[in-house]
C-alpha cells in the first residue's frame, strides 16, 4: 500500500485537530502544581488552582516567552516566574505586579484549551479551522459507567500514533505476538477470515472463526469527537471474579514518531468481587498486562518510518485499510477547512 501523499503525511503526522485528547492522569496535577507535556508537536502547562479545576494553556509566557510551568499557582491563575506576569486558565493576562494598571492587563495573548476530567484521566480540546470551537465532549460510554473497576495506565512509545492505530484494529496478532502471555496464550493460528461491520460512530474488526478466545475483535469508534478504540480479552478463572478485560486505549501525539498512550483496565464486577479483583490486579495480575504492552511496544517501534512504502495487506487487514481511510478523509476536511480560513484572511 503506498505512503499517503504528501501533504495529507504532513498533516496526519503531528496528529489531527479538531477533537479531545488525553493530555495528562489526573494524579499528575495536584492542586497547586503545575504540569509541563509536549503533544500534537505543543509545549503545554495543566496547573489546578485552588478550586480544584484544572486548566490548560501553551507553556509560553507572552512577556518574554518563558516556561509558565516554571512559575507559581497563585488561587486559581498561573504567575510566570521569570518576571510574575499572570495569566488565567483563558490565557489572559490579568496582573504585571512590576507595572500596576500596564496596558498588557486584559489581553488575551496566551492560547488555551478546554478541559473536562474523568475517569481519572485530563481531556483537553485542539481547535481547528473546521471545528474552532470544542465538540460536545462524548467520551466513551465506559468510562461513565460505575460497573466497571478502572485502571487508568500511561505510557510512551517511540513510534508513529498510527502504527498504534494499525496494530489495534489487528486482531489476528495477538495469537503470533502474544501466544506466550497469561492472558492472550489461547487461540488457534489456523486459516480465518475478519469480518467488518459498520457502527454508528466507526466500525467492528473481528474474526470470523472464533470468538471469546483471545483478542478477537476491536470496536473502533472513529467518527467520533473523542476517537477510541475498545477491545476485550477473556479472562481465565485464575484471574479472579468479573468478566473479560475491558481495554479502551486512547492515543495522543507527542511529536512526528512519538505517541503517549493512554489506556483504561476495566471490569466488570462489583461489591466484594470488585474489591477483590482491584487488589488482586493491583498485586499479581498488572505485571502480566504489561507484558503484553511491552510486546507490542518492542514490535511497533521497531517498524521502520518507510514501513508503509513497503507493505503488502491482505484480507486481515482490512481493519487497517478502513482506519487509513478514516485517516485520509478527517486530514482532507481539516486541510480544506484551513485553506479556506486562509482564503477569508
Amino acid at each position: 500500500m503506498a505512503a499517503f501523499p504528501e501533504a495529507i503525511e504532513s498533516t496526519l503526522s503531528q496528529g489531527l485537530l479538531g477533537q479531545w485528547y488525553v493530555v495528562a492522569k489526573s494524579i499528575e496535577v495536584p492542586i497547586g502544581q503545575t504540569f509541563a507535556t509536549r503533544l500534537l508537536g505543543r509545549r503545554l502547562v495543566l496547573w489546578r488552582g485552588q478550586d480544584g479545576v484544572v486548566r490548560c494553556t501553551d507553556d509560553f509566557c507572552p512577556h518574554r516567552g518563558a516556561p509558565l510551568s516554571m512559575g507559581l499557582v497563585t488561587e486559581n491563575d498561573l504567575s510566570c516566574h521569570y518576571h510574575g506576569v499572570t495569566v488565567n486558565g483563558e490565557g489572559t493576562i490579568v496582573s504585571v505586579p512590576a507595572m500596576p494598571r500596564c496596558a498588557l492587563e486584559g489581553r488575551k495573548a496566551t492560547r488555551s484549551y478546554a478541559i473536562e476530567e474523568l475517569a481519572d484521566g485530563i481531556f483537553a480540546y485542539f481547535p481547528s479551522a473546521e471545528f474552532p470551537e470544542p465538540r460536545p465532549f462524548t467520551p466513551p460510554p465506559a468510562l461513565l459507567d460505575d460497573g466497571y473497576v478502572k485502571f487508568l495506565c500511561a505510557t510512551t512509545w517511540n513510534a508513529d500514533w498510527r502504527y498504534v492505530l494499525d496494530n489495534l484494529v489487528d486482531p489476528m496478532h495477538g495469537t503470533y505476538l502474544h501466544t506466550e502471555t497469561f492472558t492472550l496464550g489461547n487461540g488457534g493460528k489456523e486459516a480465518d477470515v475478519m469480518r467488518l461491520s459498520k457502527l454508528d460512530d466507526g466500525f467492528r474488526i473481528e474474526r470470523v472463526g472464533q470468538q471469546d478466545v483471545n483478542f478477537d475483535f476491536s470496536n473502533a469508534r472513529l467518527d467520533s469527537a473523542v476517537p477510541h478504540v475498545q477491545l476485550s480479552v477473556p479472562y481465565p478463572p485464575a484471574a479472579g471474579p468479573g468478566g473479560a478485560l475491558e481495554l479502551l486505549p486512547l492515543f495522543t501525539p507527542v511529536d512526528k514518531g512519538v505517541t503517549r498512550i493512554f489506556f483504561w483496565r476495566m471490569r466488570r464486577t462489583e461489591g466484594f468481587a470488585a474489591e477483590a479483583w482491584r487488589f488482586l490486579f493491583r498485586a499479581r495480575l498488572e505485571q502480566f498486562a504489561w507484558e503484553v504492552i511491552e510486546q507490542d511496544r518492542e514490535m511497533i517501534e521497531a517498524l521502520p518510518d518507510d514501513a508503509r512504502d513497503n507493505e503488502m495487506l491482505y484480507q486481515h487487514d482490512i481493519g487497517i485499510g478502513r482506519a487509513r481511510q478514516w485517516l485520509t478523509q478527517r486530514a482532507k476536511a481539516q486541510m480544506a477547512a484551513e485553506a479556506a480560513a486562509r482564503e477569508a484572511a
